[in-house]
């Protein structure tokens, strides 16, 4: 399974966990060109922070569009 691996912050986590965010943004930087472009992933696990008993989710990877600014990782359900 593919599983693409996020860090997020408290408010969009819990907003994702609630089920009212449903797309995940990231910038259209260099680091993000690398790990994104051309790629599919099967599922996304979230993170919130970098503790080792960090709170986290997996759902299920919906596609990807890519605007003029973004990448817009569409979320699926939870796994």
């Amino acid at each position: 399974m593919r599983i693409l691996h996020l860090i997020l912050k408290k408010d969009p986590y819990d907003r994702i966990l609630a089920g009212t965010k449903t797309v995940e943004y990231r910038d259209r930087t260099k680091y993000w060109k690398i790990r994104l472009d051309g790629k599919e992933f099967d599922a996304i696990q979230f993170r919130n922070g970098y503790r080792k008993d960090a709170r986290q989710m997996i759902l299920e990877w919906n596609g990807m569009n890519i605007s003029d600014q973004y990448y817009e990782i569409k979320l699926g359900k939870f796994l």
